[in-house]
Order: structure tokens, then C-alpha cells, then sequence
């Protein structure tokens, strides 16, 4: 990991056509501006993380669904 101090109104570039920039620095939040094309995805982590665990939890099924499941399946 890269690690750098940077002041607002700097920026830092990743590649050839990503460029980072701190846009404020007030008390402990920092506000970034990303600048990538349309066919680079940018995404925050936490939200990320989020949306596996939903869809973790929603693929699996309680222990009564499944109970209930496999009584059901057994009835002739």
C-alpha cells in the first residue's frame, strides 16, 4: 500500500487516466474527487462489503424454510 500526505486541492494519479484530488480536509473527513472514464468502476468498499452480505443472507435460507421445505417435498 501506497501511503501519502496530500493538502486539499492536490492530487494523485493512478495510471494513466485516473486522477485523485482532495477536495476538503474539515475536522477527520476528507472529501475526494475521483476522475476516471465510464469504463472504470469506482466504488465505495463499505458499501460493497453491504450489498455481499444482503445478497449472502438472502441466498441462504433459514433452517424452518428449509425444514419446511423438505417436510413439504416428502408428502406424497
Amino acid at each position: 500500500m501506497l501511503v501519502l500526505s496530500r493538502k486539499a486541492g492536490e492530487s494523485v494519479l493512478v495510471g494513466d487516466d485516473i486522477e485523485v484530488t482532495i477536495l476538503e480536509i474539515r475536522g477527520d473527513v476528507v472529501r475526494v474527487g475521483i476522475a476516471a472514464p465510464r469504463s472504470v468502476s469506482v466504488q465505495r468498499s463499505e458499501l460493497i462489503a453491504q450489498v455481499s452480505d444482503s445478497n449472502r443472507a438472502a441466498a441462504s435460507p433459514s433452517a424452518n424454510a428449509v425444514a419446511s421445505l423438505a417436510a413439504a417435498l416428502r408428502k406424497p
